[in-house]
């Protein structure tokens, strides 16, 4: 549950600031850094504010510098890199130790005889951040001046300062920033400990004065704008003696709660509660969860959050991943399982589940929200048949009869729709059987990556993973049909001919499935990834009624070609080596970095699918775990405690993309609770 690093990783440049840290406030909004305190992304921040919760994150405080005086000699503690290339001070050289714990990070620096404690915090359900000080270690008092670095700026543009003239006055605790006449204000506020000595009250300096030229090397690396300017708004000094505490408090809230204590514990508290959740999801043979489990108990809350709908202000969704992504509508499904019923939070799925089916429109599901708007994106074809499997996971969890009630009708319209057709050209073939989808310029699977028209990978037709899932919702449909005295033999018939129809996927010639069939250019036979649902997905159907989509010959093939070829210890390769538009690194401008996204690049949510499928056919406790084993280890680099969302199909696997993403959280926590159930 503590992840933890000492000089070795702290000290070392190029290790520390390739080691980051993320926490969230269950709104959409974040704090998230390097371990060295360098700045590296246009994303990283004290306080990216959601202002549109969950989205419209904004970056209010960019960071803090601090300074410390002890005996007449200075420490600075911060680092800084700019674009000649210098690094200027150096105060990651100062850094005893780094750990993350509780839902909370900390930092100790160590110079002469003190011990300085730095730790952060943010509030649930507001834009709050807490940046304690403590003195652990020192003889003498402390002299600590903190430079408060500010801005406001959309989290995925950059500032060019040029003297942008914010409005920044005091306030009895500390300072309030307001960037134009319409932004929102926000302040930062500083708590003293208390102390039986009698400094005087931190004092506050404000002279505004821009700070240019930032370096940003990750943005350097995906093609993007690399400079950054952030605001000098003012200065706190105080001073400390051993023992003794000073917080900053950053936060749009009018009167952020500044009991400092009862926060912290706070804090602790709602992290302690979601390991005793998970817990109670476990056998009672495993009183007490792995460490590494429990920290992905802590990770998955990070990605739900609140969406209020105009009839329910108590709306919950998924972000699909930090630092960048909002809430999708396939990622939210596939993540649901994992992160909510296996850590317990029933209520939450069923939250999930309602604000989503608010959503639902001509028998599609949205595949986004996107920013600065609240009208959705409906350009999914396999969002809504996720859904299904979700609702499905949860119903068999909770027996929670009412909601399926509920919903029933709704899936009905959504089976109609997809029978007789709906956006994008989604529709039942009546020859076979399978669900068709394509529309020229779309992408509508989860191989979804697009630059302006440029579709990368269209599979267009009819593709294997979309009928699995389809056959799957009939199943589904038939079952609870046949249980709450629903017309069920319809769904009956129309599974049986998918099931017919499915056996058009097997490819004799190359020992595999096709990806996409009748797509414009004939049946696709690229080996990817998608042909492992039609393994995974019946072993939980079966309990419904429903049949293997492969005879077990087949699905014995089918494992075994994807782990010779697209297994790495991350996750499956999108793309087998071997094929012609293979791609091994994920890097450069947007152009390179979509072309290669579903070409090679190995995505860590299949994980799931895979182990699934793998102990499916071979029924081995031992080596479907050990697929795990590099996931463990991962929780210790890139975001710390987290997982990310792709890495390199060629070795060593470099993680890329979005740092912690919710679906490899999901299916990593989903599949071992799955493997430990089966034991």
């Amino acid at each position: 549950m503590t992840i933890e690093f000492g000089r070795d990783i702290c000290n070392h440049l190029p290790t520390a600031e390739s080691r980051e840290w993320l926490l969230t406030n269950g709104i959409g909004g974040y704090a998230t850094g390097t371990i060295s305190g360098l700045l590296t992304r246009r994303y990283h921040g004290l306080l990216m504010a959601a202002l549109d919760p969950p989205l419209g994150r904004t970056l209010l405080l960019a960071k803090l510098d601090e300074d410390c005086h002890y005996q007449n000699r200075p420490y600075p503690l911060y680092a800084n890199r700019w674009t000649d290339g210098t690094i200027a001070p150096q105060g990651y050289l100062h850094i005893e130790r780094f750990y993350l714990h509780k839902g909370i990070v900390t930092w100790l620096y160590a110079f002469a005889d003190v011990l300085l404690e730095k730790s952060i915090w943010m509030q649930q359900g507001e834009n709050t951040t807490y940046i304690r000080y403590r003195l652990r270690r020192g003889k003498y008092p402390l002299t600590l001046a903190i430079k408060t670095l500010v801005n406001y700026r959309d989290s995925h543009h950059n500032t060019q300062g040029d003297d942008w003239p914010m409005n920044i006055q005091s306030h009895p605790q500390g300072i309030q920033i307001q960037a134009f006449p319409e932004a929102i204000p926000f302040q930062v506020s500083c708590i003293q400990g208390k102390s039986k000595h009698r400094y005087p009250q931190p004092q506050w300096h404000i002279y505004p004065q821009w700070y240019y030229q930032f370096d940003l090397p990750r943005e350097q690396y995906r093609g993007l704008p690399d400079r950054d300017d952030h605001l000098h708004g003012a200065t706190m000094e105080t001073k400390l003696r051993r023992g003794e505490t000073v917080t900053l408090v950053a936060s749009t809230h009018p009167s952020p709660n500044l009991d400092i204590p009862q926060m912290y514990e706070q804090r602790r508290n709602h992290s302690q509660q979601l390991i005793q959740w998970g817990t109670q999801g476990a056998p009672a043979s495993l009183p007490r969860l792995p460490e590494w489990i429990q920290s992905l108990l802590l990770a998955a809350d990070q990605f739900i959050v609140d969406r209020t709908l105009p009839d329910d202000p108590h709306g919950k969704s998924i972000i699909a991943g930090y630092p960048w992504f909002g809430d999708w509508g396939r990622d939210t499904m596939i993540s649901l399982p994992g992160l909510t019923l296996t850590t317990g939070r029933f209520d939450i799925a069923r939250k999930i589940l309602r604000t989503y089916a608010f959503y639902l429109d001509q028998g599609m599901l949205p595949n986004l929200f996107p920013d600065g708007t609240h009208q959705p994106a409906y350009n999914t074809v396999d969002a809504i048949l996720w859904y299904f499997e979700a609702l499905r996971a949860y119903w068999e969890k909770t027996q929670d009869d009412e909601l399926i009630v509920e919903l029933f009708p709704k899936l009905a319209e959504v089976i109609d729709w997809h029978i007789r057709g709906t956006r994008y050209h989604i529709k039942l073939d009546p020859k076979d059987g399978l669900l068709q989808a394509g529309s020229p310029g779309e992408q509508l699977t989860w191989m979804d990556a697009k630059v302006d028209n440029w579709v990368v990978t269209p599979r267009h037709g009819k593709p294997i993973e979309v009928n699995a899932l389809w056959y799957n919702a009939l199943v589904l449909m038939a079952y609870w049909g046949r249980q709450f005295g629903q017309n069920y033999q319809r769904y009956e018939d129309q599974a049986a001919q998918t099931l017919r129809g499915f056996s058009r996927f097997w490819n004799p010639e190359k020992g595999y499935c096709f990806d996409v069939l009748d797509t414009p250019k004939g049946n696709d036979g690229l080996l990817r990834p998608n042909q492992i649902f039609a393994v995974s997905l019946p072993v939980v159907t079966a309990a419904y009624g429903g049949m293997p989509l492969l005879m077990p010959q087949e699905q014995q093939k089918v494992v075994d070609k994807v782990a010779q070829h697209l297994l790495t210890s991350h996750g499956l390769r999108s793309l087998a080596p071997y094929e012609e538009n293979y791609i091994g690194i994920y890097g450069g401008d947007r152009i390179q970095r979509d072309g290669a996204y579903h070409q090679g690049t190995v995505w860590g949510w299949l994980i799931g699918h895979f182990i699934q499928a793998h102990w499916q056919v071979y029924h081995d406790l031992s080596q479907a775990k050990s697929f795990l084993d590099p996931m463990r280890d991962h929780l210790k680099s890139g975001c710390v405690g987290n997982l990310s969302e792709i890495f390199d199909g060629n070795p060593p696997h470099t993680p890329r993309g979005a740092f912690a993403q919710a679906w490899t959280v999901a299916e990593v926590l989903r599949i071992w609770f799955f493997l430990i159930r089966n034991h």
